[in-house]
């Protein structure tokens, strides 16, 4: 490739970044880093009423989560209406876009004509210039819209990245308003504008965009401008089949965070949702990079599955570093009130990891050793019997007397059983109902002995 590779992700801060949205970011990403080049980070920030600086910071904090750096930006919109004002102009002194009066009352009398006639709805042209055509004269004190004036015949045709040759004639599409009466740019035309002076060179986006790329190529070629290539990815779908989306039910990049998720684990899922290498499933950001070269993307929607997410996430668990772990546990444990430190907490993550598929999993089993307990009713009534509560003295004296390490913490245990001629499940469930609040843990000698000696004893003793 001669031309820079270029990409760019351009998140809307009307809401949290959206899980389509930061695996079109990562395949953006990917791509750029894949050939060495630049990834840009662009918030299209035109929709004034819905536009948010906490949605702004939310964006900032999932890409900063995920690691998906970009060399460009944040380049905000709303920072460059002149330059959109400077291209408006240029457009309608080249004959390309024309100022429109039509009101909303208008359009919509218009609209209903054309669906009583049967006919497809859209823009009927009243107000563009053509040879011989005399125009109505512009009405007092209406501040006109700027329209695109799309070419009347021929066709738009692209090889996308994903779907191969696509072609969509011009006769399917009219006159877009590519400027509000505020001189606010639309989505469309501001896009274009971005894209070329950003030097573009490949859009990665959702398919639901498909449609807008005919407008964008010839506002493109009115301008003169070079093409970037397009790729439009498929949607992700729920667990209900329809398409996952802000309004039936998925949650931000940030929440996956909150809810103990590693940044390693999302990223492979997310590349996986639309592309894959061989049959690999699991790969370090290393890897996706090195593979990553625009092929291999699916044509087909993909099916969110959180089962697959843990999966995925547990092995990136087991995995990391576990400094890193612990300190990630440290701060589940502080959202909930509970005071810990990286060194203790680390002392625990080796025995209950495996256990795990994320942070918070894992906070729930080490919280036992930096707060107190309260067993269920029904664990004491069914683990803490009358047959076995005379053995809980005796154990009691002779943890007391052990070195606190896990030989002695055993030799006791087993000594205990037999004085009292008890099988291990009995002393062993109630001894993890008393300590640590549940019934099931990995081998009691080894959690004990992450135990202090004195917690063990004074937890004990309320038996």
């Amino acid at each position: 490739m001669t031309q820079k590779i270029r990409t760019r992700i351009a998140p809307s801060p009307t809401g949290f970044l959206h899980l389509g949205t930061a695996r079109t970011a990562l395949y953006s990403w990917g791509y750029a880093r894949h050939h060495g080049g630049e990834f840009v980070l662009r918030i299209e920030d035109t929709d004034v009423a819905r536009s948010t600086q906490d949605s702004v910071d939310q964006i900032l904090a999932s890409m900063k989560w995920l690691g998906l750096e970009y060399d460009e930006g944040p380049v905000y919109q709303m920072q460059r209406l002149d330059r959109y004002r400077e291209v408006v102009d240029q457009l309608i002194a080249k004959g390309r876009a024309y100022r429109c009066y039509t009101t909303p009352a208008e359009l919509d009398a218009m609209r209903e004509a054309q669906k009583a006639r049967g006919e497809k709805t859209h823009y009927d042209g009243r107000w563009r210039p053509e040879p011989g055509k005399v125009l109505p004269t512009p009405p007092a004190g209406v501040q006109p819209v700027i329209r695109f004036a799309n070419p009347k015949d021929g066709a738009v045709t692209w090889d996308d990245l994903c779907k191969g040759p696509i072609t969509i004639s011009n006769h399917e599409i009219d006159d877009l308003i590519i400027m509000r009466a505020d001189g606010v740019p639309t989505y469309n035309f501001a896009v274009v504008v971005d894209d070329w002076d950003m030097q573009i060179s490949h859009v990665f986006r959702g398919d639901e965009h498909v449609n807008n790329t005919p407008w964008q190529i010839n506002i493109f070629n009115a301008l003169g401008a070079p093409l970037p290539r397009f790729g439009h990815v498929p949607v992700i779908l729920g667990d209900d089949g329809q398409k996952l989306s802000k309004r039936r039910g998925a949650v931000s990049v940030t929440a996956y965070e909150e809810a103990g998720f590693l940044p390693e684990g999302m990223l492979n899922y997310l590349a996986r949702l639309g592309w894959s290498h061989g049959d690999e499933e699991l790969f370090t950001r290393e890897q996706f990079i090195a593979w990553f070269d625009g092929s291999h993307l699916s044509k087909s929607p993909a099916q969110w599955d959180a089962a697959k997410l843990a999966w995925v996430n547990a092995h990136y668990i087991k995995t990391i570093d576990e400094q890193r772990l612990a300190s990630l546990v440290v701060d589940q444990l502080k959202r909930r009130g509970i005071d810990s430190s990286v060194a203790s907490v680390a002392r625990t993550v080796p025995l209950f990891k495996d256990r795990c598929s994320t942070t918070v999993e894992l906070a729930d089993w080490v919280a036992m050793y930096f707060a107190d307990v309260s067993p269920t009713s029904e664990d004491l009534s069914a683990h803490v019997t009358d047959v076995v509560k005379p053995a809980l003295p005796t154990l009691r004296a002779k943890l007391e007397a052990a070195e606190w390490v896990k030989p002695a913490i055993g030799a006791a245990i087993k000594e205990t059983l037999a004085a009292h001629s008890l099988k291990m499940p009995q002393l062993a469930h109630a001894v993890r109902v008393l300590v640590c609040g549940r019934a099931q843990t990995p081998s009691l000698d080894a959690v004990l002995e992450l135990f202090s000696k004195e917690t063990v004893l004074s937890r004990l003793q309320v038996a």
